[in-house]
């Protein structure tokens, strides 16, 4: 499997990575992972570094991406070492060691598209590049409607649609965080602090307005970002009653989660899923999220969490307090939430990968025969929508 973004910092692609290649291990499959790295980083025993990452604006935020000579040689070396049966990129059209590991492989290939964004120029200028390795990939999944939808539109082909998944047993029970609650007053929100896409600015509005009116109400905020910053954005009297605990370790993650009355998603765009809100559901938090269409449809339409105004701190805001405020709505959305999570565990989603594996392997052995005895390319036999053979492109 290929990771595009870097392992040392936390992110939706890399954790997706991270608990499939786990989950497959465990069902005694053998995986390596191909991730940018910094070379002393401590990788777990199946991550190979294809090199340190350089950060870069991308679909509105700084990805850190590892493309170039030194990774090209090491992207060489790891499949001809590896000689995998299937080689799995997540995000083949990222300038990163995915794209590199398509141009540089041969054998079954697999794609997982992860995001979701507008049509762009450096898209449209890059899509003759990007052409000569997406055309070498024999399966594509989608984590989503939206992704499906971006890939479509902007690549071209279909993709089988698998969501993103989520190690339910994790989240399910962890003590909260000393000094915090849940207490009937404690929101929660965990992302990259930095990033305006992950909303958190509008959060700090909504908590702005009801603070005053709310004296055992606090702000919980967990993730990469300069903590300075985000208490710069709150005023002075309420600056205490905002704890910002800055990255966090899985296990302090489960803890947070479990610390707070309302977790809140405020993301604005940019989202294709939201495997913050599946942890959360895991956990059992009551969530509020923006209603942009991958939230809607992960809680349900609001029956696994509520939805405000995406953008819209006053309706943030209101929507809150309304939950602060009705313990029996939070104990109906928490069980709820530790229901409609189940279908996104890991031990469901992975089976559904295995059968792109599986058919992308057998139609390319087809493939094979056929063109080492002069029938030329051709599908062998029926295959998923979203998935197809190349059989010139085995070795």
């Amino acid at each position: 499997m290929v990771c595009p973004y870097t392992w040392d910092v936390p992110g939706g692609v890399m954790a997706h990575v991270r608990d499939l290649a786990e989950a497959l291990i465990a069902d005694g499959h053998h995986v390596s992972v191909l991730a940018p790295a910094s070379d002393d980083a401590p990788l777990p025993f199946y991550v190979t570094s294809a090199g340190r990452a350089v950060a870069v604006p991308y679909n509105g935020s700084v990805a850190r991406l590892a493309f170039g000579f030194l990774s090209a040689n090491r992207v060489r070396k790891w499949l001809r070492e590896g000689r995998f049966d299937v080689l799995h990129v997540h995000e083949p059209a990222v300038p990163s060691v995915g794209l590199l590991a398509c141009w540089a492989a041969r054998g079954p290939i697999v794609a997982t598209f992860h995001a979701s964004f507008q049509r762009s120029r450096a898209m449209s200028v890059s899509a003759p590049v990007l052409h000569t390795a997406l055309e070498k990939i024999s399966g594509r999944i989608a984590v989503s409607d939206a992704a499906r939808k971006t890939l479509v539109e902007h690549m071209g082909g279909d993709a089988v649609l698998i969501p993103n998944g989520v190690t339910v047993s994790r989240y399910a029970e962890a003590e909260p965080l000393p000094g915090w609650g849940p207490d009937g007053g404690v929101i929660g929100f965990l992302g990259r602090m930095d990033e305006p896409r992950k909303g958190l600015p509008v959060l700090l509005d909504a908590f702005t307005r009801l603070a005053p009116e709310r004296p055992g109400l606090r702000l919980l905020v967990a993730g990469p970002g300069d903590a300075d910053d985000v208490l710069a954005k709150v005023p002075v009297s309420l600056r205490e009653r905002v704890g910002v605990l800055g990255l966090v370790s899985e296990e302090d993650k489960a803890r947070a989660y479990h610390s707070v009355d309302v977790f809140c998603a405020p993301n604005t765009h940019g989202e294709s899923f939201g495997i913050v809100l599946a942890e959360a559901m895991a956990a059992g938090a009551t969530v509020l999220a923006s209603d942009i269409p991958a939230f809607r449809r992960v809680l349900g339409d609001g029956q696994a969490g509520a939805l405000f105004e995406t953008g819209d701190a006053g309706s943030l805001a209101r929507e809150a307090a309304a939950l602060l405020d009705d313990p029996a709505c939070r104990a109906n959305l928490s069980a709820e939430a530790r229901l409609a999570v189940r279908k996104y565990d890991w031990s469901t989603v992975a089976r559904d990968v295995v059968r792109v594996y599986e058919t992308v392997t057998s139609t390319a052995a087809g493939g094979v025969e056929e063109e080492q005895q002069g029938r030329g390319r051709g599908e062998a036999g029926r295959v998923p929508e979203g998935v197809r053979a190349h059989g010139s492109e085995v070795s």
